[in-house]
């Protein structure tokens, strides 16, 4: 009763510091506790489907929640967490009885070394190296003639590349990517093309034929910060730079994206 009815964090928290893995009540269902899951961590990647471990499978993925299972794991799905690999599904126990499970592990994703404010940067490739993004793009086939069409504006070269990426989804699980710019604050010269659950709205500022040099413009509770960068630059940054006005590195070492559409 006690581990059945323990919230995520509770279970988590049983595995202590490091690697680790619990063995869950036999009669818990695991595609309960996967749904559970990806309602915290959003959609899962596959690991092991029905005792076959997918080839591509390494530490990048997230190989090291396999260990402590050596040739046991019947299904496993993992989700990336800031430092923490976090799988669930079904593994047999020393005795050969397939029980539901939950583990986690390290995660390392390298730190990309600073860069100076003139730096020529492909600030796309920065971005999934911080992110440690290795799924394959989510949203190639995006048919932006329509869409900017239909906007009547041309779109920065790099939002495309974000969304044709990492496809729905938040960086850190917190910045919510849009896949179709809003239009809401067109009146102000301003499109969103992201935002957070705390209302605050990451823009364009729409200024000269060129949506590349449209600067990033943040408006949150009546306030609102300019910042003279494109979108996949200003999001590195406030990966990465704990002193940013909207920075998430003081509450994750190590970043991701979480993916809101099922991946491989």
């Amino acid at each position: 009763m006690e581990i059945t009815h323990a919230t995520v964090n509770d279970l988590l928290a049983r595995l202590g510091p490091g690697d680790g893995y619990l063995y869950l009540p036999i009669d818990l269902d695991p595609q309960e506790l996967i749904d559970l899951m990806s309602g915290v961590y959003g959609a899962p990647r596959t690991l092991v489907l029905d005792g076959f471990t997918d080839p591509t499978v390494d530490e990048s993925k997230g190989e090291a929640l396999l260990v402590p299972f050596e040739d046991r794991a019947v299904t496993i799905r993992a989700w990336a967490y800031g430092d923490q690999w976090i799988g669930a599904g079904r593994a047999r126990d020393g005795e050969g009885m397939e029980r539901p499970v939950l583990a986690v592990a390290r995660r390392e994703v390298p730190q990309p070394l600073a860069v100076d404010r003139d730096e020529d940067v492909d600030w796309m490739e920065r971005l999934i190296r911080i992110t440690g993004w290795t799924h394959p793009a989510q949203r190639p086939d995006v048919d932006w003639a329509e869409v900017e069409s239909r906007l009547g504006t041309a779109l920065p070269s790099d939002y495309k590349r974000m969304v044709e990426t990492f496809g729905e989804g938040a960086f850190d699980g917190w910045l919510g990517l849009i896949q179709e710019p809003w239009t809401d604050l067109r009146e102000d010269g301003l499109l969103i093309w992201a935002g957070t659950e705390h209302e605050e709205s990451y823009c364009w500022r729409v200024e000269g034929a060129d949506p590349d040099l449209w600067p990033v413009v943040v408006q949150s509770c009546d306030e609102e910060l300019r910042f003279d960068c494109q979108a996949a630059e200003f999001v590195c940054r406030i990966l990465v730079d704990p002193h940013h006005p909207y920075t998430l590195a003081r509450y994750f070492d190590t970043h991701w994206f979480m993916t809101y559409r099922d991946a491989d």
